[in-house]
């Protein structure tokens, strides 16, 4: 379970609502002796943080570990009654993600979706249909990186790749999430709370603009947690109409975790179809 929200002092609460979007999903980190980008903020600031400190320090989340294990547990509505998902991350700088899918209400053993890459080939397997995929991982758009683009034109660029437009992707890099979605509607940090022991700061959001079409309403708004110590986001939920929609929130946190050599070992079954 989460915790409540611990609400901030009216006064700060305001002092930090937005005044003017944030588009610095892609602006220049420094660079350490190694050749690394290296997060510009290292840490949030005591108290209550602006919103451009907040989205500047969740831009950066992926810099602050090298390896993590993240479990998110995907609770969302549909017209056939709520929908539970187990989302398993499991990633390494440079380049290598596993992202697993389960449904717990029919076990693991032959239902879950299996999305994995090294940063050159990315491979997919749906256990239920014994299907596969294996394709070289998406080139990022030439040309993105112009310094004479305005902000919001830009793209952030991932250490690790993650499934794109994914609970584990939006999670871990949270910066295009901030620019094109929390940026765009009224704002405002609206507290503290704790998930699985660890201090997140809350978000509100009403009417954000840039999402589908479906939720494209003014009674639309989204909460969004995130971790105070690597930026994060550890819950997400989105309410249309008074009615939850979603409820996604990190029921396991790890960063910098030991991991096996085996974790990204992978070879698809015997009488296994592949497609492209």
């Amino acid at each position: 379970m989460v915790a409540a929200v611990r609400p901030a002092a009216d006064a700060l609460r305001y002092a930090a609502m937005s005044t003017s979007p944030w588009d610095r999903a892609s602006s220049s980190l420094p660079v350490s002796a190694a050749g690394r980008h290296r997060p510009e903020l290292v840490s949030l600031p005591e108290g209550t943080p602006s919103l451009a400190d907040l989205f500047t320090f969740a831009r950066d989340a992926e810099l602050r570990f090298e390896t993590l294990r993240m479990r998110i547990e995907d609770r969302t509505a549909t017209t056939h009654g709520e929908r539970v998902q187990i989302i398993e991350t499991t990633l390494r700088h440079p380049g290598e993600a596993k992202v697993m899918t389960t449904d717990p209400s029919l076990g693991i053993a032959s239902n879950y979706e299996l999305w994995i890459s090294d940063g050159t080939t990315v491979r997919t397997w749906s256990a239920e249909h014994r299907k596969g995929t294996e394709r070289p991982a998406r080139r990022r758009v030439v040309g993105l990186d112009d310094p004479d683009f305005p902000g919001s034109s830009m793209v952030y660029c991932p250490l690790t790749a993650l499934p794109s437009e994914s609970l584990p992707g939006t999670f871990v890099h949270p910066a295009g999430f901030c620019q094109n979605v929390l940026a765009t509607g009224r704002s405002w940090i609206s507290g503290t709370v704790d998930v699985v022991g660890r201090e997140a700061v809350v978000l509100e959001c009403d009417h954000p603009r840039s999402i589908g079409i479906a939720a494209d309403r003014p009674d639309h708004h989204l909460q969004v947690s995130f971790d105070r110590e690597t930026g994060v986001i550890v819950r997400l939920v989105e309410v249309i109409a008074g009615d939850v929609t979603r409820a996604a929130h990190v029921t396991s946190l790890l960063p910098d975790a030991a991991l096996s050599p085996a974790a990204f070992a992978f070879s698809f079954p015997s009488g296994a179809t592949l497609i492209y």
